[in-house]
């Protein structure tokens, strides 16, 4: 039985929420998201709370109650708070900054690196850190993720992009032979 599933949604005051078939639209001022869940799930809008249902009482059904439960709370957070990820750049010419809608990175290469994110997306460079916010969850993990990528840290010095509150674990590197 899914404990997550099992908890309804409670809708915040300022949140408009709409069913449309298997559709769940949500909407707050001018900003607007929907949910599809593919009638995998049983969905209610009710007393100011989403109640999720599984269609049946096997494993995947479970398993999807639980997720589009996850979902849709998520959208939720997003459209109130939105999502934020920090990023630092360790290592000597390492540098970034924003140019309209792509992030320039210099990373060691013999090329700056060019990366457009989507027009949801805002990015802050300060100094060596990067500041990702946005209203979707996955959409900035995303972006986070493919920045990082570029050049992930290394052991021995830790130069690279790090996940501000990642921790590098060191190697110690060759010893001076006796």
């Amino acid at each position: 039985m899914s404990r997550i599933g099992k908890k309804p949604v409670t809708i915040p005051s300022g949140i408009e929420v709409g069913l449309n078939g298997s559709v769940l639209s949500f909407k707050k001022g001018n900003a607007q998201k929907e949910l599809d869940t593919k009638e995998l799930v049983n969905v209610k809008v009710e007393n100011g709370e989403i109640v999720f249902t599984p269609k049946s009482e096997d494993r995947e059904d479970r398993a999807f109650w639980g997720t589009f439960r996850s979902l849709a709370n998520n959208v939720i957070i997003g459209l109130i708070d939105g999502y934020e990820k920090k990023l630092e750049i360790n290592g000597v010419g390492y540098k970034a900054a924003v140019n309209g809608n792509t992030l320039v990175l210099n990373l060691g290469f013999s090329h700056p690196i060019n990366h457009q994110f989507p027009k949801d997306v805002q990015i802050a460079v300060e100094k060596n850190l990067i500041t990702i916010k946005g209203n979707d969850k996955q959409v900035v993990g995303q972006v986070a993720a493919e920045i990082r990528s570029y050049r992930p840290p290394e052991p021995y010095k830790g130069k690279g992009v790090k996940y501000l509150e990642e921790h590098i674990i060191r190697k110690a590197g060759k010893t001076a032979a006796k």
